[in-house]
């Protein structure tokens, strides 16, 4: 007789395998499709059920968690670690300024440029984009088993770093 916890897994391996590609692919080619393909709809689903928390939305969000690591950084530096055009950065940059999220302070060894950092409403409205995904997510994993979503974070982790390093 298996155990309830056997059970659980047994129903978890049956939803995630269901829509993995059935027809005959040699060695990870198959396994390659399919993340491929789960994480065009991932992509998809987490931009519908994240899209926009209060006034901040996906690039918002992550130029102000980015500010919020580093502390003063460049638009060239921003446009760097995004690979992102400094033209998109500078935008987005702007953007949150005139919301007053973020703050301009000039370069002081370079005259020409400017450093920014998170405003006292930027930090807050972080915070609060913040907790609002992390209730979000919390949900979506209520039903893992504490393992699989550590191990989820740091397959994602690696993904992403990996990503970077392209």
């Amino acid at each position: 007789m298996a155990s309830r916890r056997e059970e659980e897994c047994a129903v978890d391996e049956r939803d995630w395998t269901e829509g993995l590609t059935k027809a005959p692919i040699p060695g990870l080619d198959a396994s390659i499709s399919d993340i491929e393909y789960q994480l065009a709809i991932f992509l998809r689903r987490a931009l519908l059920v994240s899209h926009r928390y209060g006034t901040l939305d996906r690039s918002g969000y992550l130029l102000l968690r980015q500010l919020e690591e580093q502390g003063l950084v460049g638009v060239k530096e921003l446009a760097d670690r995004f690979r992102l055009d400094v033209s998109t950065v500078s935008r987005q940059t702007s953007a949150l300024e005139s919301k007053g999220l973020i703050e301009r302070i000039p370069d002081p060894h370079d005259g020409r440029a400017s450093r920014f950092r998170p405003t006292a409403s930027g930090v807050a409205e972080l915070e609060r984009a913040k907790r609002e995904r992390f209730e979000r997510f919390s949900h979506v994993f209520a039903d893992w088993p504490e393992e699989d979503v550590r191990r989820f974070a740091a397959l994602l982790i690696r993904l992403n770093q990996t990503l970077l390093d392209l």
